[in-house]
């Protein structure tokens, strides 16, 4: 029988099928006392701080990894002490064990102890990555802080910003020329996102500021494959269709879930992968005042490729060939961007362009005609709009692409938002209409702008929730 110090790290385990260590307590330690982390990808992201101490391993599961800097403590929490041999432990718990997951050693070294009672223990490490005075404090039961004495490692460091709004593209009629200062990538259909990372853990940022992680839990796990980086990511959220190509249509039955059963459920049948673009933020510094070409670099040293993430390579000076590949791959198009651009925070400017196969424009809903026949009780064509300088300005009426499902959505969304009169300030509809307060946002294909500022032969492709009526804006011609 083992001590009772590891009776019940033994009593969780079930060693004919684990390949953890055994429950055997060590002699004390003669030389310097050893510490390890762990990075503990259990069910939950988290990771393992041991201290060597009477010939076991007192241990800790840190949810968000070591802190850095001494203005930020993290919970710890108190767990069974393990046998000396698991500080070399490194590989696969199997599922169904307790803790099982995958668990790789972040760091190890020595350690000396100043001070080390019940509800208190300060240490000095000395690792590879871990180094500095810290002390643990117990705060109620299991329940401990850790806390960094010594000034940050990294006094450069920052904390991560909470939100970061996504920099815009202009529209453009053709690729830039000539095309060696630039960078061109695939345009992709479907919902800007932002990623926040830190701890292991995923937050998604819509463009319009919602937040959207509960949405698309598919993603979440590419927090484990960061580990403890701490980054700030910019890219789309896709659904693909069966040929590989991202489908603005299928992204549609995502948008706007609340039920977590109903997410669950659509996530089998219409899974996402978030296509990443950018790189904001890195390990405490703030890349928006690098160039494009050396955030791409950054970004790419991550590795960050899974079954729900991918990071798409960029081409310099390759517009043409990329339009034409994105055309003939049934593409939206690509985005061309300054090779030297710096990341603008919501602006839109001529450093990033789309150029697109097909015409589309985001526009709003300001009211609809009635449908006949089969569309009795329906709506038969949408009056919809932009804004320019602050007017609500008409751009015609849509009275294609509606499927049975998008009719009721309509019905559903306009009428609640009925107004006696126009919100157009500029642009006379039929006077037949119903109108609606501006609010709802769609995107259209449409073949051109006419002169009198309305699109010609415009199509409904879907709705865009993820996208502030205020914000929108004629794109071009």
């Amino acid at each position: 029988m083992p001590g009772r110090k590891l009776a019940e790290y033994e009593a969780k385990r079930d060693f004919k099928r684990t390949s953890e260590p055994g429950a055997k307590v060590a002699r004390a330690a003669r030389k310097a006392l050893r510490f390890v982390v762990q990075e503990h990808h259990a069910r939950r992201l988290h990771w393992d701080l041991r201290l060597e101490k009477d010939g076991v391993g007192v241990s800790w599961a840190v949810p968000k990894g070591i802190p850095p800097d001494p203005k930020k403590n993290h919970l710890a929490v108190h767990v069974e002490d393990h046998p000396l041999e698991y500080f070399k432990f490194a590989g696969e718990i199997p599922k169904g064990e307790y803790g099982g997951g995958t668990v790789t050693i972040w760091d190890a070294g020595t350690y000396e102890t100043v001070k080390w009672t019940d509800r208190e223990v300060m240490v000095e490490f000395h690792g590879e990555r871990l180094k500095g005075r810290y002390v643990l404090f117990q705060t109620r039961g299991n329940d401990w802080m850790i806390h960094r004495m010594d000034p940050p490692q990294d006094p450069d460091r920052k904390p991560i910003p909470q939100s970061i709004e996504p920099m815009m593209a202009s529209v453009a009629t053709r690729l830039p020329s000539p095309d060696d200062g630039w960078g061109f990538e695939f345009k992709w259909d479907g919902i800007r996102g932002v990623a926040y990372v830190d701890g292991g853990r995923v937050r998604l940022m819509s463009r319009s500021g919602e937040e959207i992680t509960p949405r698309y839990p598919e993603v979440h796990a590419m927090g484990r494959a960061l580990g403890s980086r701490e980054v700030i990511l910019d890219g789309e959220i896709v659904a693909l269709d069966e040929k590989g190509r991202p489908s603005f249509e299928q992204i549609q039955q995502r948008m706007g879930l609340t039920s977590e059963s109903e997410i669950r459920r659509k996530m089998n049948v219409v899974p996402v992968v978030y296509m990443i673009f950018d790189l904001l933020w890195n390990e405490g510094r703030s890349l928006l005042e690098q160039p494009y070409a050396e955030r791409r670099r950054l970004l790419a040293q991550l590795k960050l490729s899974g079954q729900s993430w991918q990071t798409p390579p960029y081409e310099k000076g390759a517009g043409k060939a990329m339009l034409d590949a994105s055309a003939k791959a049934g593409l939206e198009g690509v985005m061309a961007k300054r090779l030297d651009s710096r990341y603008e925070p919501g602006r839109r400017t001529g450093v990033w362009l789309k150029v697109k196969n097909h015409n589309r424009q985001e526009l709003v809903i300001g009211g609809w005609l009635d449908g006949e026949g089969k569309r009795r009780g329906y709506p038969g064509a949408l009056l919809v709009g932009y804004y320019d300088k602050g007017k609500f300005v008409y751009a015609g009426k849509v009275g294609t692409g509606f499927s049975d499902a998008t009719l009721d959505k309509l019905n559903q969304l306009l009428k609640p938002l009925a107004i006696d009169k126009s919100p157009f300030d500029v642009g006379s509809p039929a006077r037949a209409a119903h109108f609606v307060k501006p609010k709802v946002v769609a995107e259209f294909e449409f073949v051109e702008w006419t002169r009198g500022g309305q699109l010609r032969a415009p199509s409904f492709k879907g709705f865009r929730i993820d996208k502030k009526a205020s914000e929108v804006v004629r794109e071009g011609g």
